[in-house]
């Protein structure tokens, strides 16, 4: 489990993190959201000790991270995965980082397979992989010690498809074993599927959080509806006292989608499309983060000249 309590960061007069509390539970995927320079980076860079607290605490497992004795073994961490020495291969970073842990050798075989490198791409230096194929290397350097808490940032930048999809599962399988993990991405879609829960973060303070089901009810705002007779449906709907409107192909109605099935059964008018009228996490990221989308804002510790390490969060 994770735990942040009133976390702060400041750098100068600029405030990255803005007492944040939150908690990541065993078994749960946590997504966690925001806009550039909302403060994921500062966080969780916070919590494995590589920037210090302003105020406040983050455990892990109940405990510090840097009071931990063999930190790999709890934690897997990927926070860069450009990150990584540039003139060893695959195989030797991962060798190094498994006898730093005190593990077998044979383990580094087994994390290469998990995430897809091959015996010739292990081979080869690290300058010379793709951004997918680091990112890969990172994730396998994570799970090297069969940590039970994962913090990844931004994971699937780099991968492709088929990538995407390997990681999601690869989450959903290491949460269902009791894992927890806390994932931060700029790809909405990808973690509306894997996330159990999510916090969304903007301007340094977590603006929304919860379990993903009810967070993404509060943004349905109707049903849209396709059939083979929209006329009919749309006078069924109507006769049924709900508000109905054309759009596009079909119709946009007041009402949940489940009372619009229902009418177009009672009806016997068959349906091509039924889903939710706006909604899901793009539609509550855009809500709840408007003000806080930018790439660079004045006061930027980075403009401000501020420490470099403020760029990263």
């Amino acid at each position: 489990m994770i735990t942040v309590s009133g976390l702060s960061k400041t750098y100068g007069a600029f405030t990255a993190v803005d007492h944040v509390d939150f908690t990541c539970r065993p078994g749960r995927v946590t997504g966690f959201l925001g806009p550039n320079g909302a403060g994921k980076t500062t966080t969780m860079r916070v919590m494995v000790g590589l920037t210090p607290a302003t105020s406040g605490s983050v455990t892990i497992g109940g405990h510090r991270f840097a009071d931990l004795p063999n930190p790999g073994r709890l934690v897997g961490v990927l926070l860069d995965a450009s990150a990584q020495h540039a003139g060893r291969t695959g195989r030797e970073v991962l060798a190094i980082s498994a006898a730093t842990m005190g593990l077998p050798s044979s383990r580094v075989d087994e994390m290469l397979e998990v995430v897809g490198l091959n015996a010739t791409e292990a081979k080869r230096r690290v300058r010379n992989y793709s951004l997918g194929m680091r990112q890969r290397l990172g994730i396998a350097n994570a799970l090297l010690g069969d940590p039970s808490v994962l913090i990844l940032d931004e994971p699937a930048n780099g991968l492709d498809p088929a990538g995407i999809r390997w990681m999601r599962d690869l989450l959903s399988s290491y949460a269902a074993r009791g894992g927890t993990v806390l994932l931060s991405s700029h790809l909405l879609h990808e973690v509306e599927q894997v996330a159990d829960d999510m916090l969304l973060i903007d301007q340094g303070r977590i603006v929304a959080g919860g379990d993903k089901a009810t967070l993404l009810a509060s943004t349905h705002t109707g049903a849209l509806v396709t059939s083979t007779d929209n006329a009919a449906l749309a006078a069924a709907l109507a006769e049924a006292g709900l508000a109905v409107a054309p759009s596009g192909t079909g119709l946009s109605v007041d009402a949940e989608p489940l009372q619009v099935g229902t009418v177009a059964a009672r009806h016997q008018i068959v349906l091509s499309d039924l889903r939710p009228d706006g909604g899901g996490l793009e539609s509550l990221f855009m809500s709840l983060t408007s003000e806080g989308q930018r790439d660079v804002l004045q006061g930027d510790p980075v403009l401000a000249g501020a420490s470099p390490e403020g760029a990263h969060r």
